[in-house]
């Protein structure tokens, strides 16, 4: 492992890679806008609750829906949506969503465009918030998008044809129900599976008894000692895991480093990195980054933590929390560009109301509806 005094001498080159990426906030884009009829953005929103098929466990808690917060963003007669998804073990809800979301005043800007300005603007509301914000940047995005008549990854300039197989994701549970959850997966092609309590074994063995695809491990911090979590990770690369996703706490990153130099597989930060600041902190301690756009506070600057991880050689995964195709479609116009997707929050949810990229035989499939690419079905 390299050292970190090395990662850190290299991080203003690093962060130079962030400042000049691709943004939608150019001269071309402005002059675009200016084009434009006088108007204002209107923000408006509203709570709903998603119902999970089964339910969900992971190694801290279970639940069986999940509250969110639409929203939606308009200019000139044109919509852009968006969703906050808060899981409560996050520390965000309807009501601390519904009153920050209150405070944001989009009636100050006049060009959709300005997505720095505007959501640099967002970010300074209030402190944390993050699923909140990201639900005002997903829709501003989907709405300039539309405007442009453009989807993401094509601005970006992405290859569609690059997106990953998404991993879909097998919660903790019974022998019995595990081996059923996973026969209901056929079509994925790479499993990821919930650890971190005293029955991974049991897990494991009951997948391995219905199939032999490759899975990934996500511990969750579930794991509290590095000598076991380590023999842990050599028992499970045996058995077909190619990643780890957060092996020990996150205020541990000494241990997690040990564990990482010492691991057959990559290991992937997700609680221990959330926002841009954190990637830095995270080279040298963990293979790579799981990007949620629910903790970075949207496209805008989930698209600079892949830039500046791809800068520092650090492996990239793309994740989610169980959200409507909004928020799915919207990370998906990242997808092109990661080693890891998990994007199967739409599949685990009985009530969609938004249709957007899709999962076919397994894979991210991207299409050419402008914006984020989601439209609404009810």
């Amino acid at each position: 492992m390299h050292s970190r005094r090395d990662f850190l001498r290299n991080t203003s080159l690093a962060m130079g890679g962030v400042l000049i990426a691709p943004s939608i906030d150019s001269k071309f884009l402005r002059s675009f806008g200016n084009n434009m009829p006088a108007s204002k953005l209107k923000l408006s929103f509203k709570p709903y609750t998603l119902d999970l098929k089964h339910v969900f466990t992971i190694a801290t808690s279970s639940r069986t829906t999940t509250p969110v917060m639409l929203t939606e963003v308009e200019f000139n007669g044109v919509t852009g949506y968006g969703e906050a998804s808060m899981p409560p073990y996050l520390g965000e809800s309807q009501e601390s969503a519904a009153a920050f979301l209150s405070k944001v005043n989009l009636e100050q800007f006049d060009n959709p465009f300005e997505l720095e300005k505007i959501l640099a603007y967002v970010d300074s509301v209030a402190p944390k918030n993050p699923a909140a914000k990201a639900s005002v940047d997903l829709a501003l995005h989907d709405l300039a998008g539309k405007l442009i008549g453009q989807p993401w990854y094509k601005i970006w300039g992405f290859e569609k044809e690059k997106t990953p197989n998404t991993t879909f994701t097998i919660g903790i549970d019974k022998p019995e129900v595990v081996r059923q959850k996973v026969k209901e997966a056929e079509e994925y092609k790479i499993l990821k599976i919930k650890l971190g309590r005293d029955t991974d074994r049991e897990m494991i063995e009951a997948i391995r008894s219905v199939t032999d695809k490759p899975l990934t491990g996500d511990a969750n911090q579930g794991w509290k000692d590095k000598q076991q979590a380590i023999d842990m990770i050599h028992w499970l690369h045996e058995r077909g895991v190619v990643m780890i996703e957060q092996p020990m706490p996150k205020e541990d990153p000494d241990s997690n480093g040990w564990i990482t130099e010492r691991s057959p597989v990559p290991i992937i930060a997700d609680e221990a990195c959330q926002r841009l600041e954190d990637v830095v902190k995270a080279k040298g301690y963990y293979s790579g980054i799981n990007i949620k756009l629910m903790k970075s506070t949207g496209m805008r600057e989930a698209h600079k933590m892949l830039i500046l991880a791809r800068a520092l050689n650090m492996k990239v995964m793309l994740g989610c929390m169980t959200e409507t195709s909004c928020a799915i479609s919207a990370a998906a116009q990242l997808s092109p560009m990661v080693d890891f997707a998990d994007l199967d929050g739409a599949l685990l949810i009985s009530n969609d109301i938004f249709d957007g990229a899709k999962v076919i035989d397994g894979k991210v499939t991207l299409y050419d509806k402008p914006g984020n690419g989601v439209s609404k079905i009810k």
